[in-house]
């Protein structure tokens, strides 16, 4: 009996387990979810954040947002479209912010690449003022306060930055003009956080302001360090405020000291140091013309 049922069935069935993970590997394939996952991940990787559960949701929240919107630039020509570019260039803006927050600038290559995709995503606002070229100067001017206000930077302290690297509304900026703006406005958010510490570091009670001599001593150490840094403008203030190491503060303090200065005496608070440390960052800045 074993045998005729061997011989009687001409073909064999496949096995339902089987078919059903082809079947599942097949929609995968074809929804190009393995694509998705990878590129999330890498960016996660890139990002390092320490909510990745969060990150990952508002990484697929974007991906909706733009699969949504569909094709930039794509509206008809009635009265109504201005008002549509301005939500449009918001939502470029904010996609392209996102994409400018997932790596810090210090991870180089992944950095330049988040640049090059918020870049992509800015020349594609608004097809009525859409300039040929690059990004339209009022968006990427936007874009450098936001990322000056995202950095933690005051108005005041990023006002006269912006007011040197800045282009005209009318203007398109080119990739190169809009990386180099990128990155010296987020060394510059790095850069103060770090002037801020040191003034920490000089002020003996965080009730009382700095002495004045010690903050000049400060500043006049971080000066040199810029002075002798290499490289790009944004690459040169990292490599600058990485030089103030505590041995060097500490032997800058114990030459005012040395020289007689009183414990005592004039004090520079907390707002005039970082003025005086932005001017000298922001005085090595080249000028957009």
């Amino acid at each position: 009996m074993a045998e005729k049922r061997r011989s009687g069935g001409g073909t064999v069935m496949p096995d339902s387990k089987s078919v059903k993970s082809e079947s599942d590997k097949e929609f995968l394939s074809q929804a190009g979810v393995g694509v998705l996952l990878r590129d999330a991940l890498l960016k996660l990787v890139e990002a390092r954040s320490e909510d990745p559960i969060g990150f990952l949701a508002e990484h697929f929240s974007n991906l909706a947002s733009e699969s949504e919107s569909g094709p930039v630039g794509g509206g008809g020509g009635d009265g109504g479209e201005p008002q549509e570019n301005t939500v449009e260039e918001q939502q470029q803006l904010s996609r392209a912010l996102w994409h400018l927050s997932l790596a810090h600038h210090s991870q180089r290559s992944a950095f330049n690449n988040n640049i090059r995709l918020a870049y992509d995503l800015l020349t594609q606002c608004g097809s009525i003022q859409r300039v040929p070229g690059g990004v339209q100067g009022r968006i990427y001017t936007e874009m450098l306060q936001c990322l000056c206000s995202e950095g933690g930077l005051s108005g005041t302290t990023a006002a006269p930055l912006l007011r040197r690297i800045r282009c005209h509304d009318y203007e398109a900026v080119p990739f190169e003009l809009f990386r180099q703006g990128v990155q010296t406005c987020t060394a510059f958010a790095d850069y103060i956080r770090k002037s801020q510490c040191l003034y920490a570091a000089v002020a003996s009670r965080p009730e009382r302001p700095a002495e004045r001599s010690l903050c000049r001593a400060v500043l006049a150490t971080l000066e040199e360090a810029l002075d002798t840094s290499h490289g790009a403008d944004s690459a040169r203030f990292l490599e600058a405020s990485a030089k103030i190491s505590p041995a060097k503060l500490a032997q800058a303090m114990a030459d005012v000291r040395g020289a007689g200065e009183q414990q005592e005496g004039p004090t520079m608070d907390a707002r005039e140091f970082e003025d005086a440390a932005a001017a000298l960052f922001i005085a090595r800045v080249r000028v957009v013309i």
